[in-house]
C-alpha cells in the first residue's frame, strides 16, 4: 500500500485525532453544514498553528490545505518524512515567493475541488495577531467562483488560548468549532469586474464567519509574524498565493 494512504487515516483515526480529542475536549457545533461529498471549501478565521490541523482532523472527511514549500523540501531522512507526512494529510505545497508558484498552488486546490474533494483556506492568510478577525484574502472567493464549490464558514475558538503566538506546543484545553451553512458563490462574477466580484463575495464569507465567531473586524489586513512571511499550513501560506489573483 502507498505509505501515504496509510498515514492519513492512522493519523486521523489513531495518532492525532484522538489525542487532541483528549487535549483539547472540542465542541463541535454545526458539523451537518458540511457535505459528506462532493467539493467544498471550508473558510475558517485564524488564531493559531494548531486551526490547520484543527479542521481536517475534526471534519468527517478527508481535507486538503495549503502548505509552506520548506516542509516539502527539508533535506536528509528527516525532510523526507516530513514531506511524506504533510502530503498524507492532504497538504499542497505552496511557494511564498509569489508569482506563477503562488497561482500553481491556487490551481492545484483547485483541482482538489473539480474532483470533488474538501479544501479548508483561512482567508485572513495570517493568524490574528490580537484575536480580532481582520479582512480576507480573495483567494478563497476566486476559487469558489471559478470550481462553483460551496463555501462553509468556520470558527475556531480558543486554539489561542492553548497556544498562544510563540508557542511551538499546544498545552491542553477546550477549544471549539461553529460550523455555519454553506454559501454558493457559482456566477457571482457574470457581468462584474472579476476583482470586484471577488472582494464582494470574500467579504461575505468573512461575514458569516465573524457572525459565527463573535469576533471584532478589522477591515485591514492582518501584519504577518515578526513583519515577515511565516507561519503553519493553511495560513500564511495562502497570503501569497491568494492575492496573485486579486
Amino acid at each position: 500500500m502507498d505509505p501515504e494512504r496509510l498515514i492519513y487515516p492512522l493519523t486521523k483515526h489513531v495518532v492525532l485525532g484522538p489525542a487532541m480529542r483528549v487535549a483539547f475536549r472540542p465542541r463541535v457545533h454545526g458539523l451537518g453544514h458540511v457535505p459528506r461529498q462532493g467539493p467544498v471549501i471550508l473558510a475558517a478565521n485564524h488564531l493559531a498553528v494548531l486551526d490547520s490541523f484543527v479542521v481536517p482532523l475534526m471534519v468527517p472527511r478527508r481535507v486538503h490545505f495549503l502548505g509552506k514549500q520548506e516542509y516539502f523540501t527539508g533535506p536528509g531522512p528527516r525532510g523526507r518524512a516530513t514531506a511524506v507526512f504533510f502530503r498524507s494529510l492532504g497538504a499542497i505545497a505552496v511557494d511564498r515567493s509569489g508569482g506563477r508558484a503562488a497561482l500553481d498552488a491556487l490551481d492545484a486546490s483547485a483541482r482538489v475541488l473539480e474532483r470533488g474533494g474538501a479544501f479548508a483556506i483561512h482567508p485572513e492568510g495570517t493568524r490574528s495577531p490580537d484575536g480580532r478577525l481582520y479582512r480576507g484574502r480573495t483567494g478563497v472567493a476566486r476559487l469558489a467562483m471559478r470550481t462553483g464549490a460551496p463555501v462553509v464558514p468556520i470558527a475556531i475558538e480558543g486554539t489561542d488560548r492553548v497556544q498562544p503566538r510563540g508557542r511551538a506546543v499546544p498545552r491542553p484545553g477546550r477549544i471549539g468549532l461553529r460550523i455555519g451553512a454553506p454559501l454558493r458563490f457559482a456566477g457571482r462574477d457574470a457581468g462584474v469586474p472579476r476583482g470586484r466580484a471577488a472582494r464582494e463575495v470574500t467579504d461575505e464569507i468573512m461575514t458569516a464567519i465573524r457572525e459565527l465567531s463573535g469576533q471584532e473586524y478589522v477591515a485591514s489586513y492582518a501584519p504577518p509574524p515578526g513583519g515577515g512571511p511565516g507561519g503553519g499550513p493553511g495560513g500564511e501560506a495562502e497570503r501569497g498565493a491568494a492575492e496573485n489573483r486579486s
